[in-house]
């Protein structure tokens, strides 16, 4: 009973460690949201949006490329065309760069 015990407790733990290698928990204001990394890592696991400009949450190219440009005009913190032109601001701005 007790090795059941143990690998039922282990089993958690895995699940929630792949949860927390797998999602981005963005913060925006006081609720959590959900964002699907693209493979599995430990960048930006936790990220609050409170404080920080929409220029500079969107130049983060790990969230942006998981989404989090809908989940902010989702969440009325930026309206759609605002969205695009940053975007592409930002783009060019990496292009220009390289």
């Amino acid at each position: 009973m007790k090795f059941l015990k143990r690998l039922i407790v282990w089993g958690c733990v895995a699940v929630l460690g792949y949860l927390f290698l797998s999602y981005h928990f963005i913060f925006v204001g006081s609720s959590p949201k959900l964002l699907k990394k693209s493979k599995p890592s430990m960048e930006y696991i936790l990220f609050s949006t409170q404080g920080k400009s929409n220029h500079s949450i969107l130049s983060i190219d790990v969230l942006r490329k998981a989404g989090i440009g809908q989940l902010m005009v989702q969440e009325g913190k930026i309206s759609g065309e605002d969205l695009e032109r940053l975007t592409e601001e930002i783009e060019e701005a990496r292009e220009a760069g390289r």
